[in-house]
């Protein structure tokens, strides 16, 4: 009865989602190659990516030591129930325990928060820090600008939705603020020095009140595991892989 449902589980995938579901996982649910895969809207990446997971745990893999991350909290929820689904076709009550086991399955900031509040004191972090939404990054923001009198310049100062968007991407892209002015806010150019006396301000807020913002969350946690003195973190199970 095991092997009829174990042959049967992964019958409705088609022939491409089938090879990256079982790409490269051996006896005990080793993974012996990484895979990247692109795919296009409706093209059933949710289904595969659960099917991998459940494969993965049906194979023997623990899922102490998986790392499943997606964008949004509602398709994390769904990937885990999607995951239980597939497995109990197999294992019958025992998925429930094994998936159980998934912890390390969230969103990309929800996984850096977790991450952050338990090394935060390893970089000088206070654990109890506060994390800000958009909305609420960007309130702030306009709270430094209006303390440095840009919201009263005799030519508008881009609005305080532009200045989060343009401090995002230069923080995530790694880029000079004259770089990303010049080729995605070219009309907000002439306010260079004024938006880079904004986001120094904006950062030193932060800083006072214990906030991390979203781009934190990720920005943070790449400096945190590159860090070399933060030998511990490479022992999380199923997290890091850092050589």
């Amino acid at each position: 009865m095991l092997a009829d449902a174990a042959k049967g589980y992964l019958d409705g995938l088609n022939s491409e989602q089938r090879k990256a579901v079982e790409h490269g996982i051996g006896a005990g649910g080793t993974i012996g190659s990484p895979l990247l895969v692109i795919a296009g809207a409706g093209s059933g990446k949710t289904n595969t990516l659960a099917h991998r997971v459940a494969h993965l745990i049906i194979k023997g893999a623990d899922p102490r030591r998986m790392l499943l991350m997606t964008f949004s909290r509602r398709a994390a929820s769904e990937m885990a129930q999607r995951v239980e689904r597939i497995a109990r076709r197999v294992l019958g009550d025992k998925a429930g325990v094994m998936t159980d086991a998934l912890t390390w399955a969230g969103t990309f900031h929800g996984i850096g928060a977790r991450l952050l509040r338990e090394y935060a004191e390893r970089i000088g972090f206070d654990p109890a820090f506060t994390i800000h939404d958009r909305e609420d990054s960007a309130d702030l923001l306009n709270l430094v600008r209006h303390e440095l009198g840009y919201s009263k310049t005799e030519s508008r100062f881009p609005a305080k939705g532009t200045c989060l968007s343009i401090y995002s991407r230069c923080v995530n892209a790694e880029a000079p603020i004259e770089t990303v002015l010049g080729q995605h806010y070219p009309w907000c150019s002439g306010w260079a020095s004024e938006l880079k006396q904004l986001f120094a301000g904006y950062v030193e807020a932060k800083q006072k009140q214990n906030v991390l913002d979203y781009d934190d969350l990720l920005l943070y946690w790449a400096q945190m595991v590159s860090d070399s003195a933060l030998d511990t973190l490479k022992q999380v199970p199923g997290v890091l892989s850092v050589s």
